[in-house]
């Protein structure tokens, strides 16, 4: 498995509401407005999973499989080209701010190891930036 880390993210937001967004997908409906329709043929929630169907990638299914509260939400890809898990990890700066920061272990085949991961460290940069700038209240 290799690891891809993002890099540490400041949220101006108490980690109970981060975490409370986090670990229920049904909260992404607040945001489908911000996620580019040029870049997603589909996006599918509900509260344990998200579906997304990104071109020349294809159709990634993450679940939830597992919450610790105000500290970390887990997910297992149930659709992807090639197998990976996902977690946010959150942590209190204060009572009114949390840093988070997503990390990815993906099962890459050595002769692809190359080619895909740079695509996955920025991607999972990107997902990083875009939870950080949601409005968690």
């Amino acid at each position: 498995m290799t690891k891809f880390e993002s890099s540490v993210k400041q949220i101006g937001y108490p980690v109970e509401d981060v975490y409370r967004n986090i670990s229920d997908l049904s909260n992404l409906e607040r945001v489908r407005d911000r996620v580019p329709e040029d870049k997603l043929e589909s996006f599918k929630f509900d509260s344990d999973s998200v579906e997304v169907s990104v071109a020349p990638v294809g159709t990634i299914k993450l679940r939830i499989i597992e919450r610790e509260e105000n500290k970390c939400v887990k997910f297992e890809a149930e659709q992807s080209p090639l197998p990976f898990n996902l977690w946010i990890q959150t942590l209190p700066v204060s009572a009114s701010e949390s840093k988070m920061k997503v990390t990815v272990k993906a099962d890459i085949p050595f002769m692809l190891k190359g080619m895909v991961s740079g695509p996955l460290q920025d991607g999972v940069e990107k997902i990083a930036d875009a939870l950080a700038q949601i409005p968690f209240k």
